[in-house]
């Protein structure tokens, strides 16, 4: 079995594995719960002592809400697409990208930029700076940032460098990549550009 050599510089990191994933996602959601539901309690707590201090207790179920939210926005970030480089380099690099993906990913590609790619952990979508796995059941997504030495290589580079590591090897690939965000697909679609949200939706149809 192929191992990335990447993962020699985490070698504090268990390797992920389908259980690890869920344990982490698990403590994602057990620590925005901690995160949340403070504000919460303290939104009941004012209504309940003096039910004009509502317009305060609508603040904190604000906040409640934001936090996960912003999660889930930099989560999304990983798809977010890169200041492009020189438009012939992008023809060539989203060229040769195509080749190493099937019709329907090169399809979904061509109108979103993100390619889908069915792993052993579930359905990634790969972008220039990360990927999202949505787990099996299309209801979680894990966001992971990873970073690609080289700021000036076209996106289409940029993503195929991402695409073959995980090929090579999926659960090093999660290993080495920064979790972003755990949490309801439909968060993080929310924080997607439209024009990226079909590439998630679709991953999601897969992995269900």
């Amino acid at each position: 079995m192929a191992v990335l050599t990447e993962t020699e510089r985490v070698y504090w990191r268990p390797r992920v594995d389908a259980r690890r994933l869920t344990v982490r996602g698990r403590t994602w959601t057990t620590t925005t719960v901690a995160h949340t539901v403070p504000f919460l309690g303290t939104a009941a707590l004012l209504v309940g002592l003096e039910p004009l201090a509502a317009p305060v207790a609508a603040v904190a179920i604000v906040h409640a809400w934001v936090i996960p939210d912003l999660y889930a926005r930099r989560g999304a970030n990983v798809l977010k697409p890169k200041p492009r480089a020189d438009e012939a380099a992008e023809r060539t690099s989203i060229g040769l990208l195509g080749d190493l993906v099937g019709h329907a990913a090169r399809s979904t590609a061509a109108r979103t930029g993100l390619v889908i790619e069915r792993g052993a952990l579930g359905v990634w979508v790969v972008g220039e700076a990360g990927a999202v796995l949505v787990a099996p059941g299309g209801r979680r997504a894990f966001c992971f940032c990873v970073s690609v030495r080289d700021p000036q290589l076209p996106s289409g580079d940029r993503i195929a460098h991402l695409l073959l590591a995980l090929r090579e090897d999926e659960a090093g690939f999660a290993t080495v990549a920064n979790l972003a965000f755990s949490g309801a697909r439909w968060r993080v679609r929310r924080r997607l550009a439209p024009a990226l949200r079909p590439a998630l939706d679709e991953a999601a149809r897969l992995a269900a």
